[in-house]
């Protein structure tokens, strides 16, 4: 994968650089009404230096894979490519066949970063057995997890190649800040990414009064100011999803924004950071 200079990174624990603005596919190829849109949005993303993209098997029931891979098409090596094994498809046998078939879906040869996209019943040693024989294949570079607390971390990382874990993905935006609490510190010493997905709670967020003030006082978007907070932070990385252009330029501009100290310290105000230990958010 290549890297614009103008895109900013973090470092996986392979020592691998990824973009720390990529993009999201959660809801789209959902309406083949916005199919278009969609790859134009994907693309233009790419041109931009979003080329780290986020995917999952159970998006669109392997439908957003399929978009993935039509956008991606001939620009397999400008992409960070990520996916993810549902839960009950992560036995050691049915983690590397549904590896197979997202392969299949995206069109290539192998995925940059797989990951389990939440716990479920299967032991997670068997999991990791799974995603390192992937890796032994070739059939994936690094695997990570997804909305794993840091118990699970924890759990993790002592179990045989557990430490080669690549990132946690979780929710992670201003409304929900209960990771920096205990979970994101711990990533940060441990050199594990953090990468947010819903950074602007799909909008939800952009409808505080701060956050306007703000944007107006910078020069912004609400949605600039919004991602820019979760990107100013050493080991985060976002993932927006977008299916339109113009959103996509957007969220591109949000790596020119910098929050001062007095924006900080409002957007504390308005979104306390949390001072007691709080359930993993989810959705």
């Amino acid at each position: 994968m290549t890297v614009t200079e103008a895109t900013r990174t973090t470092v996986l624990p392979s020592g691998e650089h990824i973009p720390i603005l990529g993009q999201g596919t959660w809801h789209m190829a959902e309406n083949p009404l916005n199919r278009s849109n969609e790859i134009k949005a994907l693309r233009l993303g790419i041109d931009l230096g979003m080329n780290l993209i986020d995917t999952a098997e159970m998006y669109a029931d392997g439908g957003a894979e399929r978009l993935v891979g039509e956008a991606i098409k001939g620009r397999r090596d400008e992409i960070f490519l990520v996916s993810k094994v549902l839960p009950q498809n992560a036995t050691r046998q049915g983690t590397i066949t549904a590896c197979n078939q997202s392969l299949a879906r995206l069109g290539v040869h192998e995925i940059d970063l797989y990951l389990l996209h939440w716990r479920g019943l299967t032991p997670l040693e068997e999991t990791v057995d799974a995603f390192e024989a992937l890796v032994g294949a070739g059939k994936i570079r690094n695997w990570g997890v997804s909305n794993f607390d840091i118990g699970d971390m924890q759990e993790l990382v002592d179990l045989p190649n557990g430490a080669d874990v690549a990132t946690d993905q979780v929710l992670y935006n201003l409304e929900r800040r209960g990771i920096e609490f205990d979970l994101l510190p711990w990533c940060q010493r441990s050199g594990v990414p953090v990468m947010a997905y819903s950074p602007i709670e799909q909008g939800r967020v952009l409808r505080h009064v701060t956050l306007k003030t703000i944007a107006a006082r910078l020069g912004a978007t609400p949605a600039q100011v919004a991602l820019a907070w979760v990107l100013r932070q050493d080991g985060v990385c976002a993932i927006p999803q977008s299916g339109k252009p113009e959103h996509v330029r957007e969220n591109r501009g949000a790596l020119d924004v910098r929050l001062t100290p007095q924006d900080l310290a409002d957007l504390d105000e308005t979104f306390p950071p949390p001072d007691r230990k709080q359930p993993l958010a989810t959705h």
